[in-house]
């Protein structure tokens, strides 16, 4: 080193390996801070999925309209509740190629059906009839079938019997089983909380239902959706949190249904095919049946 470098760093290059070391820790430490703040931004943005249900397919002429806002759409394998028919029947592969994922449908029995029969053996025939249909509509091994539960509070017996048998006969048939209850108290009781303890080892998929406000924010299309656990259900993987029509249980909700108390999409014409019942999800395809 020349005298004239001396001079400007008195130190000389002694101090230059101490810089690097110092430098390089400096470095490790931002990275693992950055990093570790990366990761939980991260996990507080989680992306959920919009999606919604009705009983009467909404026609094909709809279907790019309402892909504008929902990822994903409720499927029925036979007659929703209070039908005589099933619409959805045939459609899978239109909605597939819209961009839809699908969170699929069996409805099931009601407890005056059950009651005084063999609850089991009747689950066991529902079960094989959904795994058979949903085959039928091209829906692959694997893909969770949801039984539509519509009575709420504790199952009884017979329900248990039923739910129980359906879940095994589904199951057995190569699919994963469901259920769309209610995730609200009703007599004490959270329907989904009472089938998910009662459910014996088996690995149910819950589809929860609260559209009380809170938690639910009333009929509204979040670019953000909430997180299912937020219904309530920390294990659900759909929540439903707005149904057309509004129904009491939601009398708190904020001023934002349609004048007839239903939901109805942006961009779409208020008339009787385009209401909806909104939910979220933790996939973009809840039942895995793309």
């Amino acid at each position: 080193m020349t005298e004239d470098a001396l001079l400007r760093n008195p130190l000389g290059s002694r101090t230059q390996p101490v810089m690097r070391k110092t430098k390089i820790i400096v470095s490790v430490l931002l990275a693992i801070f950055f990093g570790i703040s990366g990761l939980a931004v991260a996990q507080e943005s989680q992306p959920y999925h919009l999606g919604f249900d009705r009983n009467v397919y909404p026609g094909d002429d709809l279907l790019p309209a309402l892909h504008k806002t929902f990822e994903w759409t409720g499927y029925w394998l036979n007659n929703p509740p209070g039908a005589n028919r099933n619409t959805w029947a045939g459609k899978r592969e239109m909605m597939k190629a819209a961009g839809f994922g699908f969170a699929v449908l069996y409805n099931g029995r009601l407890y005056n059906e059950l009651k005084g029969k063999n609850p089991a053996q009747i689950g066991q025939k529902d079960g094989r009839d959904a795994a058979a249909r949903a085959n039928a509509e091209g829906f692959r091994a694997g893909a969770i079938i949801f039984i539509d539960q519509e009575q709420g509070g504790r199952m009884l017996e017979e329900q248990q019997a039923y739910l129980h048998a359906w879940f095994d006969a589904v199951i057995a048939a190569g699919f994963k089983a469901g259920v769309y209850c209610s995730g609200m108290a009703a007599e004490g009781v959270v329907t989904a909380k009472d089938i998910h303890d009662h459910a014996q080892g088996r690995k149910i998929a819950i589809w929860a239902y609260n559209d009380a406000c809170s938690p639910s924010r009333g009929c509204y299309f979040p670019k953000n959706p909430p997180s299912p656990a937020k219904s309530g259900i920390p294990y659900a993987e759909i929540w439903q949190y707005a149904q057309s029509p509004r129904r009491g249980e939601a009398k708190a909700c904020p001023k934002n249904y349609n004048a007839d108390g239903n939901c109805y999409p942006p961009e779409l014409p208020v008339e009787t095919k385009t209401h909806v019942d909104l939910n979220t999800a933790t996939s973009a395809d809840p039942s895995q049946g793309r």
